[in-house]
């Protein structure tokens, strides 16, 4: 079985997964209640990771039957130990420090095996291999997992950014001739895909934890895996998910020094607020998605570019990520005085 079969398999696997699960009426049926984080006003089913999981692991394991070449065991076990935990706090509602603990198992699989970042945090700045670095990976794989669940909160959203982010990496595999990771890639991308069919604005079902951690978990460990086969470098991954990254990150650093409990629900983030705005949930979608191109073909640029080449245009988009948090916060101030 070719990998593209297998790929197409995972991609209507996902669409006819997600489109039973979208029924009230399903076997399997866990509703989002709105909250003060919220940007929907009814109950929506939050199941749409089950779809998106279910068919990539059909996927992986079509590719162990059929394929010499094999996905990573560690990044088989992270996901899957990351997905049940996820799937169960969805279903009775975990508490955090458990979630936490088990996330963090997942991040020691990976170390465990080797994988973990390379010395070149960014261009021009390498780290000697050792506690540092084992720290950072760590560290990086919590937050990848968690901001993917914080940034999971609009139509379209996550689902829009997994399909673009994993095609970018698997365009990058692709180019350096590794169709392991390209193809391993392009299946994410194709769960995904099925499942942003019933998700793009006015969506019908929601990811839910198990399908936000899930793919947040596969966004680190597919970075450190690029890096270790010699496709991209960690930060270049964290380019092409930039999108999630700043605006995630931005966001904890502005309530944490305003002193806000930053692990509570919230409506602050730069997407949410566009919402706020008037723009509505295609409109701002359709928005990020434009940012999340941009961010993709710079990272296809940069890849193997000189080191000046690499430093200029992560300062380019540095430069672009604040004039887009200048611009919205000048839209607030402008429609509280008119208000």
């Amino acid at each position: 079985m070719s990998v593209a079969v297998i790929i197409l398999l995972v991609g209507l696997t996902s669409l006819v997964l997600t489109r039973w699960l979208a029924r009230t009426d399903a076997a399997i049926c866990i509703l989002d209640q709105p909250n003060e984080r919220s940007l929907h006003s009814v109950p929506m089913p939050r199941t749409g990771g089950i779809a998106i999981c279910a068919a990539l692991f059909l996927g992986w394991l079509l590719h162990l039957l059929f394929s010499p070449a094999q996905i990573p065991v560690q990044i088989f076990m992270g996901t899957v130990l990351v997905f049940c935990v996820s799937i169960l706090d969805d279903r009775y509602g975990l508490p955090h420090y458990l979630r936490l603990i088990i996330q963090f198992g997942a991040a020691l699989i990976l170390i465990r095996s080797g994988f973990v970042i390379d010395g070149d945090i960014i261009p021009g700045i390498a780290l000697s291999p050792g506690p540092v670095l084992t720290l950072l990976t760590v560290m990086m794989s919590l937050w990848l997992i968690n901001l993917y669940n914080f940034m999971d909160g609009m139509d379209g959203f996550a689902g829009g950014m997994t399909v673009i982010g994993f095609g970018v990496l698997a365009i990058l595999g692709w180019q350096q001739g590794d169709a392991l990771f390209s193809g391993a890639a392009m299946a994410v991308c194709a769960a995904s895909a099925g499942f942003l069919w019933f998700n793009f604005p006015p969506a019908r079902i929601f990811m839910g934890d198990s399908g936000s951690t899930t793919l947040g978990f596969l966004v680190a460990a597919f970075a450190i895996w690029a890096s270790r086969r010699g496709i991209a470098w960690v930060w270049v991954t964290l380019v092409v998910f930039s999108p999630f990254v700043v605006d995630a990150t931005m966001t904890l650093l502005r309530r944490a020094v305003r002193g806000e409990r930053i692990w509570l629900a919230h409506r602050s983030h730069y997407y949410q607020r566009l919402v706020q705005l008037g723009w509505g949930h295609r409109r701002t979608v359709l928005a990020e998605y434009v940012v999340m191109l941009i961010c993709a073909v710079a990272a296809l640029a940069i890849n193997g570019e000189s080191e000046r080449m690499q430093q200029l245009v992560l300062l380019a988009l540095a430069v672009g990520y604040l004039c887009i948090a200048v611009a919205i916060h000048i839209m607030e101030i402008r429609r509280n005085a008119s208000i």
